[in-house]
């Protein structure tokens, strides 16, 4: 939103097995919150995700929030390529994505969220207690594909860049 924040209509892709609906019901709250409608379009399949974009931007949906599943980060190349022929502003959980020429990637890297499993993995190995291992928050949130964002002709407001750890140029 705060990107793009003459937006009122955002639409969110989601993925229904992995998109729990008291997740989506966050979402939809959050965004009545701001006075922003949001739709959500379904794809559950690679054949949905392009027909599910399509009607996003068929229901007028000014900007796209496609949320974290496996299903969409096996088919970014698929998502990136349709978001870069309609132009809508499209917002990505992890940096990668970004940087495959998503817009923007709001997150932490995959990568370390992998190897944070992996460290706690480690220690529950080594015989400590899952409920004794402390959450690790990230520290790090990578941002805005500055190409993407000059391809679709969308100026990056000077305050968001200064809340990102890194602008990929």
């Amino acid at each position: 939103m705060e990107l793009v924040p003459a937006v009122r209509h955002f639409a969110a892709l989601v993925d229904p097995p992995v998109s729990a609906p008291e997740q989506l019901r966050a979402l939809e709250d959050a965004a009545r919150g701001r006075g922003i409608e949001l739709s959500i379009h379904r794809a559950a399949t690679p054949e949905e995700i392009v027909p599910a974009i399509d009607m996003a931007q068929a229901s007028g949906a000014q900007a796209l929030n496609v949320l974290a599943t496996p299903l969409f980060n096996n088919n970014q190349r698929l998502i990136i390529e349709r978001t870069a022929a309609l132009q809508p502003p499209a917002i990505y959980q992890w940096p990668e994505i970004a940087e495959a020429g998503g817009l923007a990637g709001y997150g932490p890297r995959l990568t370390e969220c992998e190897r944070q499993r992996a460290r706690q993995l480690a220690k529950i190995f080594r015989g400590a207690k899952p409920a004794d291992i402390p959450v690790e928050k990230p520290d790090k949130f990578e941002l805005v594909n500055l190409r993407t964002a000059k391809a679709i002709g969308l100026r990056v407001p000077p305050a968001l860049l200064d809340l990102a750890d890194k602008g990929i140029e």
